[in-house]
């Protein structure tokens, strides 16, 4: 990144200096689409409401803080329980502060005026979350846009403002969201930059953790190992998700890592490591998976099945492009694994046919990757008029959309002995036909190979 000026966000050491001109940037591409909308209001102004401080249950213990996305999105502020306004004709920024009690400069520091938040984020005016009401009304906007939308990958609904005294106002909570969604699904050249910087600090973690596995030792040892290179090294004090440690038969578990299943097994000798972990800078995330022997040597069946992998892998990178349709890479993928499955031996008969019976969605029931950003399954997979595919496998794509300049997404094929999978598959007859048992059984142990860039 070329030397910046103006207000930044840096960590010091060798962290990344990201520009708060980014935030600028993106409000004004918000503003843009908004008035290219043709139910847009003149004097409109967008209302979003920042992340709030938590606790760990009932207790006065604190949860660390990170900030909602479409807010940090929009003004990169690492405070909480902030309000964040723009007016859309201008392009005017205001940024809403608690103001906060004197005993906060007893227990938690210095108290800063509303100039220093000025200056730090780089808006036009900053004043307290009480003032919310006549600051807005002393701008005479014909209509506040909320925020109010779904999630396509949680299903769950974003946060929408509320303030006192916002009932003296007219509000849309239906137009913002489709915006700035299309907004944060195509990234600009500066949120790229630290994208960058966010998969490489995470690409080093992970050759470290590679150079550090022996057997005999905990699969949370790599985990706690990546974490801590990560904040070292990187400045990063978030992971984008939970650490997937899986070794042995728990490389086939999907998602593991979660509270049942919490990186705690013993690595072995002849296990695969299969470890899919992320770091987030400046709350934009970084996703890699890389599968690899924990002694250090594959086996012939395990070289077979992580080179079948890597050619997926590989053949899409080949292919993608802006105007493929996800869904076609994902079948691209699904394809070359049947054929190398055929060549290993453990199925059998045509590919053509294999396809047609979904033979496939047995050994990679997950999509081929996802949308990544200040969320690791960034908004905007399925935006009105993108439909879900219905079919094995398909189903589970996190998008289904035809790729644009400046999207980022997230390539992994995988290849999984999921004995679920493996029994459903032999008991219908429609698939059991490809396969050949016999070799399939000496496979049934064998966990998972992914591959993610």
């Amino acid at each position: 990144m070329a030397a910046i000026e103006g207000p930044s966000f840096w960590l010091g050491n060798e962290t990344l200096k990201v520009p708060k001109a980014l935030f600028a940037l993106n409000r004004r591409r918000l503003c843009d689409r908004l008035k290219n909308n043709k139910d847009f209001q003149q004097n409109a102004i967008v209302l979003l409401q920042g992340g709030e401080e938590s606790q760990r249950y009932c207790t006065d213990t604190g949860v660390v803080f990170r900030q909602e996305s479409f807010f940090h999105w929009t003004f990169g502020v690492t405070e909480s329980n902030c309000f964040g306004a723009i007016e859309v004709n201008t392009g005017r920024s205001i940024l809403f502060v608690p103001r906060l009690p004197e005993s906060y400069a007893v227990w938690m520091g210095k108290i800063h005026p509303p100039e220093y938040f000025k200056e730090t984020y780089a808006v036009d005016e900053v004043h307290y979350t009480d003032q919310i009401a006549p600051v807005l009304t002393s701008k005479k906007p014909s209509v506040l846009y909320t925020l109010r939308g779904v999630n396509t990958d949680s299903g769950n609904v974003c946060k929408e403002a509320s303030f006192e005294g916002i009932s003296q106002f007219h509000v849309n909570n239906t137009i913002l969201h489709p915006e700035i969604v299309e907004c944060r699904v195509v990234k600009t050249d500066m949120e790229l930059e630290v994208m960058r910087y966010s998969n490489k600090i995470s690409s080093e973690a992970h050759k470290e953790v590679m150079k550090a596995v022996k057997v005999g030792m905990k699969e949370y040892e790599m985990e706690s190992l990546f974490l801590h290179y990560c904040y070292a090294r990187g400045g990063m004090r978030h992971s984008s998700y939970t650490c997937i440690c899986g070794s042995g038969e728990n490389s086939s578990v999907l998602h593991y890592g979660h509270a049942g299943a919490p990186n705690d097994k013993t690595v072995q000798d002849g296990d695969l490591c299969l470890f899919d972990m992320g770091g987030e800078y400046y709350c934009y995330g970084s996703d890699i998976t890389c599968t690899f022997p924990a002694n250090g040597k594959f086996t012939s069946d395990q070289k077979a099945i992580y080179e079948a992998v890597l050619r997926s892998s590989r053949a899409v990178m080949k292919a993608v492009k802006p105007g493929v349709a996800w869904p076609d890479m994902h079948r691209l993928a699904d394809r070359v694994h049947l054929e190398e499955l055929t060549k290993i031996g453990i199925l059998k008969g045509n590919v053509e046919d294999m396809v047609k019976v979904h033979l496939g969605a047995r050994f990679m029931p997950h999509g081929l990757g996802h949308l990544l950003g200040i969320d690791v399954h960034d908004v905007g997979g399925y935006p009105e008029g993108v439909d879900r595919i219905d079919l094995p496998g398909l189903k589970s794509l996190r998008t289904a959309r035809i790729l644009q300049e400046g999207m980022v997404l997230t390539i992994e094929p995988g290849i999984y002995f999921i004995d679920h999978l493996l029994d459903q598959a032999l008991a219908d007859p429609m698939q059991a036909c490809f396969i050949n048992n016999d070799v399939l059984q000496s496979f049934r142990s064998f966990g998972g190979v992914r591959i993610e860039g």
